[in-house]
């Protein structure tokens, strides 16, 4: 995805970062919070969208023995809780709470799924020992939303060396303006921009 005059004119999206050999995919938050139109937050048609098309890229991944890590978001309580503006999770993100499970259509019992507590899915959770494991040098990120935990994920994985690839079509976000900012911006700078159909096609040829 290119930047505009101004960041091309001083050399932002001089590259592509290319994809590697041994790809993962990661998850954030496809947790029924945002996908079941009976919690607050879940309401928002481009997470729906987002998670079905994230959910086919899922069973593409699985079929050839990609590894694929999901998270959620959860806190015992205020006192471990970060200091969230958003009312729902500061009120519903509670180990327990039903907002809490992971969509039915991600969730995968041979997957690596984990809590995470902030926005980032690598913040102090195991998921970097996993992939260091795993033997991954490619991260394709999928989920929610793009503006906030999607974007924190992809600027965190860049800093530990991975290539990053965001799958746009498999994010969403409250509104249209504040995820294709959010894409354009890692674009320049951190991440490939890629869709599923080009994901799928890389993953059927390894």
């Amino acid at each position: 995805m290119s930047g505009s005059d101004a960041y091309a004119q001083v050399g932002y999206s001089s590259f592509e970062i290319g994809l590697g050999s041994r790809p993962a995919i990661l998850v954030v938050d496809l947790q029924v919070a945002f996908t079941d139109p009976k919690f607050r937050l879940g309401g928002l048609p481009m997470i729906h969208s987002a998670t079905e098309r994230t959910a086919a890229l899922l069973d593409v991944a699985r079929g050839r023995g990609i590894p694929v890590a999901a998270c959620y978001t959860a806190y015992c309580g205020q006192q471990d809780m970060p200091l969230w503006k958003v009312k729902a999770v500061r009120e519903d993100f509670i180990y327990g709470h039903p907002c809490t499970a992971m969509d039915p259509r991600i969730f995968h019992k041979d997957d690596f799924t984990y809590c995470k507590n902030a926005p980032s899915m690598f913040f102090q959770t195991p998921l970097i020992t996993w992939l260091v494991r795993q033997q991954i040098d490619t991260v394709i990120v999928t989920g929610c939303t793009t503006s906030g935990c999607v974007r924190a994920t992809a600027v965190d994985a860049f800093s530990y060396g991975f290539r990053v690839h965001v799958a746009a079509d498999c994010c969403g976000d409250a509104e249209q303006g504040p995820h294709e900012d959010a894409l354009r911006d890692v674009g320049r700078r951190y991440a490939d921009i890629t869709d599923s159909g080009r994901v799928a096609e890389y993953l059927s040829v390894l």
